[in-house]
């Protein structure tokens, strides 16, 4: 029942990101914007329910079977692929180390604004 439970609130969350979404008709996808809200619901309460922890558990360890849409609708589009293959590969390698950077970059600035300053050592700079 805890997992049904955790997929229910997964999916009510959203659908209201969609909703949010499309009535105010902003620019990113509502799955995103409710996303950022049970983020932040999350950090409010300081930890992740029961329900939503084993339902995200479950989904992560079947997320392979998730990509199977992905790789069948490139097989659809496969003809397309092969005609523009090559700013599809600069877009794939240009984004991923572009990501890598961003990610570098805040990994340094978040680890020197959370780390804490060693304790000095009494009497021993000789």
């Amino acid at each position: 029942m805890q997992f049904l439970n955790g997929i229910t609130l997964l999916l009510v969350y959203q659908l209201v990101g969609e909703i949010t979404v499309r009535l105010l008709g902003l620019p990113i996808p509502g799955p995103v914007l409710g996303m950022v809200m049970l983020f932040v619901t999350l950090m409010i309460r300081g930890k992740a329910p029961e329900s939503v922890d084993q339902a995200s558990t479950a989904l992560l360890s079947h997320l392979s079977l998730l990509f199977v849409p992905a790789g069948v609708g490139m097989m659809a589009h496969f003809g397309r692929i092969a005609d523009e293959w090559v700013p599809i590969t600069l877009a794939l390698l240009l984004s991923t180390v572009i990501t890598m950077v961003a990610t570098a970059l805040i990994m340094q600035v978040t680890t020197r604004w959370f780390a804490k300053p060693l304790p000095e050592k009494e009497g021993g700079n000789e």
